[in-house]
């Protein structure tokens, strides 16, 4: 455990941050991983079907993500009070609420998975395959989210090497995983998403064992998950909720997005993936700074400590701003490699158009380290309504750019959109 509350906020923040960008890299190479099995092995068309669904599976699953990191605040602002009762009862409920509402997107998505791949505008010739990958990521959710909001709890209590080895046993299972099903024993598309989930639940028993052995403040009995105070069930259900949204809001907007690059053509969807694989690369600094942001501003709101939050908050954000210069130089300089290094491609219009598309973008990302950073410090702070509007202008101003300026601009309307949008959605943070 790491109290977070008393030392040097710069040498804390680091030491937090640290492990999170590890396994925040390792989820990502993966990702990127897995995104090259596909496409070397099941050929561009596999890897378009799986890039049209990519913005639905990343919807729910950055919805549950949310959920447990903003159950997560409620552990950490407890941690950081001393009140280590009710750090046991919030993680009691985290587990409960959590699952319940895992259990209703599984049944939820099945039932309705056709209608919603249709309004995806997912091509017919990709729509059997793309409706195998995504059939069993969503049957898998529930084990997702329970991994999540265990590695969320311990990272509340200052652990964040746990997490990390545990991701990283994970992702060692999910390559070998991918390579058994698609390569060896020809499963196709619903073979790697057979591997992830396989790795997600492997990976949640581990973190459970170890969860029970290590920490007594996080084993659980019979007794925590009784008569549950309702005012901590709404702080719960407020902080859960904002982050689940937050996280929905900014992945319904690129949904709609999705459905337009849907009807641009199938080299369109493949520069797409391989633009947003490398965004989620290039953006991981901004994911771990954040959620160090809502661990750092929780503990210490709980314990009171006003001005080490201030000071937190600037110091986040001045180190991604180191980061996302290093990335527009990388954007200009082996932009079109890391574009073949994730597709394993040879097509020139892919890999113009995604270049295109991080060239672009990346120059506006100092706007996008400020917004990631302070919407998950004010979520650590109890605000969970100003960052939920940031998003919701996120998630409209790309349904009105999806609806309007790529019909006319094509590809070159998908590029200019989220500069666009960060500028509006900063605004209210």
């Amino acid at each position: 455990m790491k109290d977070l509350t008393k030392g040097k906020p710069s040498t804390l923040i680091l030491a937090f941050a640290l492990p999170i960008f590890f396994a925040n890299l390792l989820q990502l190479t993966y990702s990127l991983v897995d995104t090259r099995i596909v496409g070397t092995f099941l050929g561009e068309d596999a890897l378009a079907a799986v890039g049209a669904t990519t913005t639905l599976s990343n919807l729910i699953i950055g919805f549950l993500q949310g959920l447990s990191g903003g159950f997560a605040i409620i552990i950490a602002q407890k941690f950081g009070a001393k009140d280590y009762k009710n750090v046991k009862k919030s993680f009691a409920m985290s587990l409960t609420m959590g699952t319940g509402i895992a259990i209703f997107f599984t049944v939820f998505g099945l039932l309705f998975l056709q209608p919603i791949l249709n309004i995806l505008n997912v091509p017919s010739d990709l729509m059997a395959t793309a409706k195998s990958y995504i059939f069993v990521i969503i049957a898998g959710l529930v084990a997702t989210f329970l991994y999540d909001a265990c590695a969320a709890a311990l990272r509340s209590l200052g652990d964040t090497v746990t997490p990390l080895v545990i991701l990283a046993i994970s992702v060692a299972l999910n390559i070998v995983g991918d390579l058994l099903f698609v390569v060896v024993l020809k499963s196709g598309v619903r073979g790697a998403a057979i591997a992830t989930v396989l790795a997600q639940a492997i990976a949640f028993v581990v973190c459970w064992i170890y969860m029970v052995k290590r920490y007594e403040l996080l084993r659980l009995s019979r007794e925590d998950f009784k008569d549950p105070n309702p005012v901590m069930v709404k702080n719960m259900l407020g902080a859960g909720m904002s982050m689940g949204f937050m996280s929905s809001l900014i992945n319904i907007g690129s949904l709609t997005l999705q459905t337009a690059i849907n009807k641009l053509g199938n080299d369109y969807i493949v520069a797409q993936t391989a633009a947003r694989k490398l965004t989620e690369m290039f953006m991981i600094m901004f994911t771990v700074f954040g959620n160090t942001m809502a661990t750092y501003c929780g503990q210490n709101l709980g314990a009171g400590k006003i001005d080490r939050i201030k000071k937190g908050i600037w110091l986040a954000i001045f180190y991604t701003c180191i980061w996302c210069t290093l990335v527009i130089v990388a954007s200009y300089t082996i932009g079109d490699k890391l574009v073949y290094l994730v597709t394993g491609t040879h097509n020139e219009n892919v890999i113009l158009n995604a270049t295109r598309y991080l060239k672009f973008d990346t120059l506006f990302y100092y706007v996008t380290a400020v917004i990631c950073i302070v919407r998950n410090a004010m979520q650590g702070l109890d605000d969970h309504i100003t960052p939920i509007v940031s998003s919701t202008l996120e998630m409209l101003g790309k349904i009105v750019i999806a609806f309007t300026l790529v019909p006319h601009l094509g590809y070159t309307g998908v590029i200019i959109a989220e500069p666009i949008v960060w500028f509006v959605m900063v605004i209210p943070l």
